[in-house]
């Protein structure tokens, strides 16, 4: 994919999206996609290799999410895998203070890689296991705590309020859509309220995906 149509897919995929990014992030994201297709040809960080599908399901996918997490000053990003959604919201929000969690260590040595690449910084690749215990794991707590398809929302909600800061949010980015009473169940089921909820698809597939929003009672 050459730099124009890289740069024309990225614009027309933003503005499906109804997000706006500055002129700076489609180079870094660009850079951000050669580091990735590099290191996996060696190490096995996606299975989603062609270009088009890397701007749209890791880029687009992550950039979906920036009207829920913009504003925020840190951003805990659990299950991380290579990097998604936290590093691309980084490029677009550097002011805001990312930790990007995963038990792979090869992956979290991509996120260190690509982040010292791109010349970034307040951004943090952590090897752990989150278990809801933040202190004994030395995962820090912030103020939105994001995942994309890490676990069963249950289970997700369950463990989530430990990372969050004291009127904190939490940001699940799920596949299918559920219902309000579906999410608000959930939500209750762990003394939580659903902020917002927002269904979407991707520009080019048309993959259906649902944003969710959840703080502590």
């Amino acid at each position: 994919m050459d730099n124009a149509r890289f740069a024309d897919q990225l614009a027309s995929g933003c503005s499906a999206l109804g997000v706006t990014v500055g002129p700076d992030v489609g180079p870094q994201l660009q850079r951000l996609m050669a580091e990735l297709l590099k290191w996996n040809a060696k190490v096995n960080l996606t299975a989603i290799t062609a270009p088009e599908e890397v701007l749209e399901k890791h880029f687009l996918d992550s950039l979906a999410v920036l009207p829920e997490v913009t504003g925020a000053t840190s951003l805990l990003d659990l299950g991380a895998g290579a990097g998604f959604p936290g590093l691309p919201l980084k490029l677009v929000l550097p002011s805001m203070g990312v930790t990007l969690v995963d038990t792979v260590g090869k992956k979290v040595a991509f996120i260190k890689a690509a982040a010292a690449s791109l010349g970034l910084t307040g951004v943090r690749g952590l090897h752990a296991r989150a278990e809801g215990k933040p202190e004994t794991e030395g995962i820090p707590r912030a103020q939105v705590l994001i995942a994309r398809a890490f676990m069963d929302l249950p289970d997700w909600l369950g463990l989530a309020p430990a990372y969050v800061e004291e009127g904190g949010r939490v940001v699940a980015m799920l596949g299918k859509a559920q219902t309000d009473a579906e999410l608000q169940a959930r939500a209750a089921e762990r003394n939580l309220r659903v902020v917002s909820a927002r269904a979407y698809r991707l520009p080019f597939s048309g993959a259906e995906r649902q944003v969710a929003v959840f703080a502590k009672q």
